[in-house]
């Protein structure tokens, strides 16, 4: 489910800020951005994330600022190896030009703060990036919580169509023996000419017919899987690998109405017309379930 949500802490002059973004994924996948230094606070991370996360696309950025008047450090020793570097090129080439002193600032390891990733305090800079972290999974939670809400209720809406389609087509598949006997008479008129019918058989082989393409079983197994559905849905928790599955069945049983309904007069034709409506509704409750954790 999609989501932003930023913390900050500070301590000791330094400043902690996490940003947490977090788009639709069937998986958990997680990436993580720090500053060089907190590599080690990488897999406290990912723990914290994995307790509090089950599903979902989350990009993390961790965000260090040091303050105060010992903030900034100059390393001179490696600030001296790039002017010297620079100085040997410009005798070489013969250049007239100086070396620039704010970009030698910008080169990598020149500036820094003296102590921000000493061993001794880098436990407690793993305290405080995972108090902000917690905090930010805090408010991300509840901005998922209001737009879960608002899904809950989508998804419910579509439950109760499918429902009511399914409910259509138990009513319509009911007259689809005496359909079956009329197209099976015609056919047999047409073929035999003026010749008498055993109507006996003729309404045993509609029977046969209508069996094969009884659709029964499958609407009582599509509207079991609404209810189960519907119970996740009020339930809560972790529902989204078992609502992935539920949908996977009733696409199937939708697909095996379809099969089942031949194209025999109005009946049929509007039963196969109900039954694409249901795979619609279920294709677009399978877009939605992927923002369900």
């Amino acid at each position: 489910m999609t989501g932003y949500a930023q913390s900050r802490a500070e301590e000791s002059g330094r400043v902690i800020r996490v940003t947490v973004r977090s788009v639709n994924h069937r998986f958990l996948d997680v990436r993580v951005k720090a500053p060089d230094g907190f590599e080690g606070v990488e897999a406290r991370i990912r723990e914290v994330i994995r307790a509090r996360v089950h599903r979902g696309h989350l990009d993390v950025v961790l965000h260090y600022e040091p303050t105060g008047p010992a903030s900034i450090h100059v390393n001179s020793e490696i600030a001296a190896a790039y002017l010297a570097a620079a100085e040997n090129l410009r005798r070489k080439f013969s250049l007239a030009s100086e070396p620039d002193l704010a970009a030698i600032l910008r080169l990598p390891g020149v500036v820094g703060s003296p102590d921000a990733f000493n061993e001794d305090d880098e436990e407690r800079l793993g305290k405080l990036v995972e108090i902000c972290l917690v905090d930010a999974l805090d408010k991300l939670d509840e901005m998922r919580k209001s737009e879960g809400r608002i899904l809950a209720e989508e998804l419910f809406s579509r439950l109760r169509s499918i429902r009511d389609l399914a409910a259509r087509i138990e009513v319509l598949a009911e007259r689809i023996l005496p359909a079956y006997r009329r197209r099976l008479e015609t056919r047999l008129k047409d073929l035999l000419n003026s010749a008498p019918i055993d109507h006996a058989r003729l309404t045993q082989e509609a029977a046969i017919a209508a069996e094969k393409s009884d659709t029964a079983e499958e609407i009582a197994r599509l509207r079991s899987h609404v209810q189960q559905f519907e119970s996740l849905l009020s339930g809560g928790g972790e529902i989204g690998k078992k609502l992935d599955f539920l949908l996977q069945e009733m696409q199937r049983e939708a697909n095996t109405l379809l099969s089942k309904t031949p194209g025999v007069e109005t009946e049929g034709l509007e039963v196969t017309r109900m039954a694409l409506e249901v795979k619609s509704e279920i294709e677009k409750l399978r877009e939605q379930v992927q923002n369900i954790e």
